[in-house]
């Protein structure tokens, strides 16, 4: 791999990765597209160190935070877990007081479906979209999963009642997205993309559920980009390649950071339906490609 395709790819990673558009997907269509060899699976999981970073870096302050109040959190998780309304037991006070903690538990359970699913799932789906180059099969399968994730994300804005922000958040409400975050395990469907999307159906403001969505992607970011590091020192770096890997995770930093400044506040006057319109295209593309053979 040479360092041009480690930096396209890196720039792939970073905007597709929060974007909702699926960077599982572009990772596997891109190279396919242009003819180039697949790039493996450890140097697509070390481009979550550039992710992992920009997300890091935008939201140090929330995860600073949340880090303070982990201990409170565990001190009183159950209590902390009620609903946020008069009915739960909460007052306005308290619900601010108690936000960075409540934050901690709703994440920490939202990230739970999407962990179990990686550990029973992720074999599975490295051997279908990961194996000698991706099948006409797989290139369908991607394409189907980009079009009716779009279809649910046109459906919840058509829905959306944008009455809620982060702090009206219910446990209920974080294993619901947490259950679409691990959908996001098939490329096509996009862990940023699943998780708007139920955002939005539970009510959410566009900018609340987008912020919550990229919150929540820390822990699996993280943990694939662990993964990646671990897998990449077992195996070791072929000679020459640390500045190709090195190249393609400062690339996915920076295209990161971009992408979740520009996301968050583009929804803040406009809707997700660009994305809509850009899943089917892309999708549509995919099948026209495989069906006249041109790849």
């Amino acid at each position: 791999m040479s360092v041009l395709q480690a930096v396209v790819l890196g720039i792939v990673q970073g905007l597709t990765e929060f974007l909702p558009i699926s960077s599982s997907a572009h990772l596997i269509v891109v190279p396919w597209l242009l003819g180039w060899e697949e790039p493996g699976l450890a140097f697509d999981s070390a481009l979550h160190l550039g992710t992992l970073a920009a997300v890091v870096c935008y939201f140090w302050r929330d995860l600073l935070a949340m880090a303070v109040a982990v201990p409170r959190a565990l001190r009183r998780p159950f209590a902390l877990l009620r609903d946020p309304d008069p009915g739960g037991g909460w007052a306005a006070a308290d619900v601010a007081a108690n936000a960075d903690a409540r934050l901690v538990l709703l994440i920490g359970l939202g990230t739970l479906p999407g962990g179990v699913a990686g550990l029973v799932g992720e074999s599975a789906v490295e051997d279908l979209f990961h194996g000698n180059g991706p099948s006409d099969g797989a290139i369908v399968a991607i394409a189907i999963a980009a079009m009716l994730l779009g279809a649910l994300l046109w459906a919840a804005e058509r829905v959306a009642a944008h009455h809620r922000r982060m702090t009206h958040l219910t446990w209920r409400d974080a294993v619901t997205i947490g259950l679409a975050q691990a959908a996001a395990l098939i490329p096509g469907v996009s862990r940023s993309g699943a998780t708007i999307t139920a955002g939005l159906f539970q009510g959410l403001h566009r900018a609340d559920a987008t912020r919550f969505s990229f919150l929540l992607g820390v822990p699996i970011i993280g943990a694939a980009a662990v993964k990646g590091l671990l897998d990449t020192l077992g195996d070791g770096l072929p000679s020459g390649e640390l500045g190709v890997f090195a190249a393609g995770v400062t690339a996915s930093a920076v295209a990161g950071f971009l992408a979740i400044w520009g996301l968050l506040r583009f929804l803040q006057r406009a809707s997700t339906r660009v994305f809509v319109v850009y899943r089917f295209v892309f999708g549509v593309a995919l099948l026209v490609i495989v069906g006249a053979g041109l790849r």
